[in-house]
């Protein structure tokens, strides 16, 4: 676990749900207890909490098609 909050963003490669379109679609933090907060872009925007960002990644990831990059 880390002491501080890191940054990242959702670089998709595919729009495999037709919704979020391409490119860098979502930022978010990860925070030090593990857990993850995600915005995403677009039309409609949306603000996402998850417990474990291993389990954004499973929703969203679409088996490699979105990946995380980590901004700090």
């Amino acid at each position: 676990m880390s002491d501080y909050v890191r940054r990242f963003h959702l670089q998709r490669q595919v729009d495999v749900s037709g919704a979020s379109g391409t490119g860098r679609v979502a930022e978010g933090c990860l925070w030090p207890d593990g857990s993850a907060n995600v915005h995403w872009y677009g039309e409609h925007r949306s603000n996402v909490f998850w417990p474990h960002i291993e389990s954004a990644e499973a929703v969203h990831g679409h088996d490699g098609a979105t990946r995380i990059v980590w901004d700090d």
